[in-house]
């Protein structure tokens, strides 16, 4: 079985550092805690966790709390956030809140009960669910939406500029009357993209039109329905659509339409999935960095477990625009 020593050599560091880095104190350079969590993974060094936090009368667990099971953007944020857990010596509950708020409100009861040593979570609007973790000092950190006016650790995506650049490329592929399919208003991620959207079309002087715009939920059926729509009444000859399971519904109802992908109605959605290669025309997608934002929330969490009184912060990382033949008139 490995020791920490092993650990240390392998990450050509000291045994004290090792255990600041696996306790997540945040004077350890990011470098050296990257090192530090390889050495640990490829050695299969499992600290003892849960006698560390038998000691503060907390399980070893940590609680991820997501909006939405079976979008594959919040499964990988997920596996990042195990990866770095189970590393340390942590579980991870994963707890489906379906974008409801009593939902997830149950959710943050059982984590309070159990006494999780902490929580991620993709917050719903309702705020009062996270204040209940937040005024029993529960460590936190908002993933994916921020918790606005709340002093918490948070990571998210630029996701209101990553839809105004993939809105600009529809424009400079020569599309001129471009909807969007966006998730219910209230929700940061679906306010941003549509904010994203109309932010393009203002600076190339295109008239935005609400015509053109669809609220539904984040999922397939709605977003199938919202399509049709738009297809029907008001004729966009291009689509921006909020992530990949609205997508589906988005190139169902153009199936059903009799409308090609890319030929005829441009689309571009968020999201990178496997299957988005493999339909034709492949779909072009902008690609957020779901893995990263899990792994970058539990190094937060850990760290501030380790130190609740540290300052809050806030990680903003970039998507990127993956251009395929969905939005090429050709």
């Amino acid at each position: 079985m490995a020791t920490i020593s092993d650990v240390a050599a392998m990450a050509g560091v000291s045994t004290a550092t090792v255990s600041r880095a696996l306790n997540g104190k945040s004077t350890v350079d990011p470098e050296l805690v990257a090192r530090v969590l390889a050495a640990a993974k490829e050695l299969g060094y499992q600290p003892n966790g849960p006698a560390r936090n038998l000691r503060r009368q907390e399980a070893a667990v940590l609680a991820l709390i997501i909006s939405d099971v079976e979008n594959p953007f919040f499964t990988a944020i997920a596996r990042g956030v195990e990866d770095v857990a189970h590393t340390v010596g942590y579980s991870v509950v994963l707890c489906n809140a379906d974008e409801n708020a009593d939902k997830e409100r149950r959710y943050v009861d059982v984590a309070i009960q159990e006494r999780v040593a902490g929580v991620i979570m993709s917050p719903t609007p309702d705020v009062r669910n996270a204040d209940l973790l937040i005024n029993r000092n529960t460590p936190l950190v908002a993933v994916d939406r921020p918790l606005p006016d709340r002093l918490v650790d948070t990571v998210l995506v630029d996701t209101r500029l990553a839809a105004r650049q993939a809105t600009e490329h529809l424009l400079a592929k020569g599309y001129t009357r471009i909807g969007c399919v966006t998730g219910p208003s209230g929700v940061r991620t679906a306010d941003d993209r549509l904010s994203g959207y109309r932010d393009a079309l203002r600076a190339a002087g295109v008239r935005t039109s609400p015509r053109l715009v669809r609220r539904t939920e984040f999922r397939a059926a709605g977003a199938r329905k919202a399509a049709a729509e738009l297809l029907a009444h008001s004729s966009p000859d291009a689509l921006l659509v909020a992530n990949s399971a609205m997508a589906t519904g988005v190139l169902a109802a153009l199936g059903e339409a009799g409308r090609r992908p890319g030929r005829e109605v441009g689309v571009v959605a968020f999201d990178d999935v496997a299957w988005a290669e493999l339909i034709d025309p492949p779909l072009t997608v902008v690609a957020q960095p779901a893995y990263e934002m899990g792994t970058v929330a539990a190094q937060l969490l850990l760290a501030r477990i380790a130190d609740n009184g540290r300052a809050a912060t806030t990680t903003t990382l970039a998507a990127r625009l993956i251009e395929r033949g969905s939005s090429h008139r050709g």
